[in-house]
């Protein structure tokens, strides 16, 4: 199995900004990570659009390539409504991670600036960057499908030791 993966990622999903109602005055909402056939969520934050979750789950990575998706929901009783969805990229934080032997013992060094356009969910700039010896970066996602809203992240990658990060890719 560990020859198979690329590291871990490490989403700590923070909280969700003007989010849209769903219920009468107020939602439940909660975040669905998915990349590629793993799916974690978040916990339900009661009566509240603008929710802190500050959540972290860890999503194994086998192909960079397959983005990390985003959907959040109101929780009711019978059915939870969609309050929206977005995507995220996170080659950039591989490529990073694959730097970081270079670039040993600069903590704070922002390796990457990503800037918000047509195709990505960016709602503005994202630093991947160093910390503590390891790779992370910030981010604020707008959701798509929906009126209003944004989650805020944080990733951090995670090597393996005896992955395919280990050993160069």
């Amino acid at each position: 199995m560990l020859g198979h993966l690329v590291g871990l990622v490490k989403v700590r999903v923070t909280r969700g900004v003007n989010l849209a109602i769903r219920d009468l005055r107020s939602s439940d909402p909660y975040v669905v990570v998915r990349m590629g056939k793993q799916k974690l969520k978040t916990r339900v934050v009661r009566k509240s659009i603008n929710p802190e979750w500050n959540d972290e789950l860890t999503l194994s990575v086998e192909d960079p390539t397959v983005p990390v998706k985003l959907d959040v929901f109101d929780k009711d009783t019978f059915f939870d409504d969609p309050m929206g969805n977005a995507e995220l990229d996170i080659g950039s934080l591989v490529e990073a991670a694959r730097m970081r032997v270079q670039m040993q013992g600069v903590d704070g060094t922002v390796v990457k600036k990503l800037v918000p356009n047509r195709q990505n969910c960016l709602a503005e700039e994202s630093a991947v960057y160093l910390s503590e010896g390891t790779v992370k970066q910030d981010v604020v996602l707008r959701l798509r499908n929906v009126e209003c809203g944004e989650v805020e992240l944080q990733l951090q990658w995670i090597d393996i030791p005896g992955s395919k990060a280990a050993s160069g890719f």
